[in-house]
């Protein structure tokens, strides 16, 4: 069965920091969970970093997880990067919750890991059982994955939409009377392909160019920070943002399309 016109490759779980990627062409082609920003162990590292007290949420991590395994029934587990806290090699409370998060899901589904600057450590601990890709990405079908702290490699580039995290993205709403919540957000645009041909040392003309989407997730740990999209003089983190998007629209985690970041 064929992939309707209007059936968009990545498609946000409403409610949800995930989304599912269709990696091809057709319905009956594989289909990817993506999450991005998983930082098992955070609660450790929140407290050697900030001195901060938490107990830890790996049970309530881990079943969010595997509710949406349930639901959307993929056949592989996508995660963008910094799937642990760590910047060195997990250990301690982290390593035990990556022992029972890795042990859970391949039981369930294979799993890859695009490497993000947190997961110094993981391939060698994991790799036997997830696998761990490159700090430039990969590309899965007609999807392309980086975790974005890095340039993407040029498969990446070339896909026909681009995944990637790093950033945390977030909101910062206002109610009329000056009150003001934070929520996360989802950021999605066309991709200017200039400054990626410039880092490659290419012309466009160059690229196989599909006009591909940009998809910024949000982190899945609701206990990490983030950019601030629309907050002036908040800059990104990623070093292809936001040159490598023409504009880009906010959403909530619910679905609500807020317009352009920069005018939330």
């Amino acid at each position: 069965m064929a992939r309707r016109r209007d059936e968009p490759i990545v498609e946000p779980v409403p409610g949800d920091p995930a989304a599912v990627a269709r990696l091809g062409p057709d319905a009956e082609r594989e289909r990817a969970l993506v999450v991005a920003d998983y930082h098992a162990g955070i609660e450790a590292g929140l407290r050697y970093e900030r001195g901060v007290e938490l107990d830890s949420d790996a049970d309530v991590r881990l079943a969010r997880l595997t509710r949406l395994l349930d639901e959307t029934d993929p056949d592989r587990l996508v995660v963008l990067g910094d799937l642990g806290h760590r910047i060195g090699n997990p250990r301690g409370d982290e390593t035990e919750e990556l022992e029972t998060l890795v042990d859970r899901i391949t039981e369930r589904v294979p799993v890859t890991l695009v490497r993000g600057n947190h997961d110094g450590g993981i391939a060698e601990a994991f790799g036997d059982r997830i696998d761990v890709t490159e700090g430039a990405g990969v590309r899965l079908g007609r999807v392309g994955f980086v975790h974005g702290h890095t340039w993407p490699a040029r498969e990446v580039v070339e896909s026909e939409a681009v995944c990637a995290a790093h950033e945390h993205p977030a909101v910062r709403l206002e109610d009329s009377v000056g009150g003001g919540r934070k929520e996360r957000a989802w950021l999605r645009g066309p991709m200017n392909p200039d400054p990626f041909a410039a880092q490659l040392g290419l012309e466009v003309a160059d690229l196989d160019w599909k006009s591909p989407e940009l998809v910024v997730f949000p982190a899945f740990n609701d206990r990490s920070g983030g950019t601030w999209a629309n907050v002036e003089g908040q800059g990104f983190l990623s070093p292809f943002l936001p040159a490598g998007v023409f504009d880009a629209d906010a959403y909530l985690l619910d679905g609500t399309r807020l317009g352009p970041y920069r005018s939330v």
